[in-house]
């Protein structure tokens, strides 16, 4: 690879195929005249003919496509790879069902160029609707779509932002990253398995280090948006499973509590169950069917939460147990 390049992107995948090529294609279609840039594109133990796709490719690229190969299964390792393989200053991560604009990596370069002090920078993820949304999918469902948009302001960003921004769309400097240990793998996807918070993780952890963001709005990118993900079995999925990622995490916004615990639950998110379950009731027989689906996906954050925890809490106390019973030894 050639060492005098502006932007390494990364494009970690897994038997996504079938919207592979269209991310690639828009990679390197990108109208960036005062930039050098190269597309690593990450196959994270693939089935579906994803290498044979990526080197089908790269003979066209000029050199600026390059094919690596992760054999841990998840994706922190996948993008992980692609940060060790990058020769850029600046990494630019999306997705392998994404569709960056035309100027995408020229915004990159000039947010960067224009505020150096700042670490990391992101923008909106779009829609591409497959199919007609169902009514109750109002944008305060887009989360689990990996949906993304703040409005047409720039926001600065840094440990005291209540906002976070997501991977599909988001470019940070390589230095940053390496000093940070990249993206960690207790949080990570694995295959399909949704819900996860490896970006919620690293970029908190980022920012509580000191690191200065933006939420650039012409910076955007749009994502294939698929009728799989338009059902309510998968976001109520995915909601009981970011519960579990959550209480794994242990964010410092929801460990604050002044009246303790419950098996090793705060206190707080009780009370928040209970008020979700009123609100549910009352929004299902007043007929509004997107709010009472949000109240619905905030229980089922709260089940998976408390799901982890009681499972946490049942093996503290057989260890308790345990040591209690444990006969002193002969001295």
């Amino acid at each position: 690879m050639s060492n005098k390049v502006d932007l390494s992107i990364v494009i970690a995948t897994y038997n996504r195929c079938h919207s592979l090529k269209g991310a690639i294609e828009s990679a390197l279609a990108q109208e960036a005249p005062e930039s050098t840039f190269e597309v690593i594109v990450v196959d994270n133990n693939s089935t579906d003919g994803t290498s044979d796709l990526v080197h089908s490719m790269i003979g066209s690229a000029s050199g600026r496509l390059h094919y690596e190969f992760e054999p841990r299964q998840g994706v922190s390792y996948a993008r992980n790879r692609g940060i060790a393989a990058s020769t850029a200053p600046i990494i630019a991560f999306m997705d392998d069902d994404v569709r960056p604009a035309p100027n995408w990596i020229a915004t990159i370069k000039r947010v960067f160029d224009d505020h150096r002090g700042i670490d990391l920078v992101g923008g909106k993820v779009l829609p591409v609707w497959q199919c007609q949304p169902p009514s109750w999918l109002t944008r305060d469902h887009w989360m689990p779509l990996a949906l993304l948009d703040y409005g047409n302001h720039p926001i600065h960003l840094d440990s005291s932002s209540r906002i976070g921004l997501i991977s599909a769309n988001c470019a940070i400097r390589k230095n940053v990253l390496v000093k940070a240990g990249g993206f960690r793998p207790e949080l990570q996807r694995v295959r399909d398995n949704i819900g996860s918070m490896e970006d919620h993780e690293l970029f908190d952890r980022l920012f509580r280090a000191g690191a200065q963001g933006l939420y650039w709005p012409a910076m955007q990118v749009s994502t294939l948006t698929g009728p799989d993900r338009l059902t309510m079995p998968y976001h109520r999925k995915w909601h009981f499973n970011h519960g579990y990622f959550f209480a794994l995490f242990r964010a410092s916004e929801l460990e604050k509590t002044r009246t303790g615990y419950l098996f090793q639950v705060p206190a707080h998110l009780f009370r928040q169950m209970g008020v979700d379950a009123i609100l549910w009731l009352k929004f299902s027989a007043s007929l509004q069917p997107d709010k009472a689906f949000a109240c619905e996906n905030r229980l089922r954050f709260f089940a998976g939460f408390f799901w982890q925890r009681f499972r946490e809490w049942c093996r503290s106390q057989g260890a308790a147990s345990l040591s209690s019973n444990r006969r002193p030894s002969a001295p």
